[in-house]
């Protein structure tokens, strides 16, 4: 039962609370693409926003992007999937973004287990 879980608070609500906290690292997670193939990373969110600019990075399984949250809000490819070019990740992105560097550093089981090794 949800209340057997030390901390775990029943009830709706706590995101506002997470990505307004002040040094909050707000990480999206999400399919690249819908079943049907079309883009779900589009230029502005057609859904009610919990927060508005206050993403940091978007994790995919196609690529990992960060977000400029005090520039001009756009998007930067900093990783991708060892299969997939920059082509591919613009073909199936709903909006235009910057690429890093060249190459790319690729997702990797090894970025994963790190990532997994630091949650705690």
């Amino acid at each position: 039962p949800i209340g057997s879980y030390p901390g775990l608070l029943k009830g709706m609500g706590g995101a506002m609370d997470l990505v307004s906290a002040p040094d909050a690292k707000v990480v999206v997670t999400m399919d690249h693409t819908s079943k049907s193939g079309a883009p779900k990373i589009l230029p502005e969110c057609s859904l009610p926003l919990t927060g508005k600019g206050v993403v940091d990075r978007i994790i995919t399984d196609m690529c990992v992007f960060d977000c400029d949250k005090h520039g001009d809000g756009g998007l930067t490819l900093v990783e991708i999937a060892p299969h997939l070019t920059v082509d591919d990740i613009r073909n199936v992105t709903g909006c235009n973004f910057k690429v890093a560097s060249d190459p790319l550093p690729s997702m990797s089981d090894e970025n994963e287990e790190e990532d997994t090794a630091s949650v705690g």
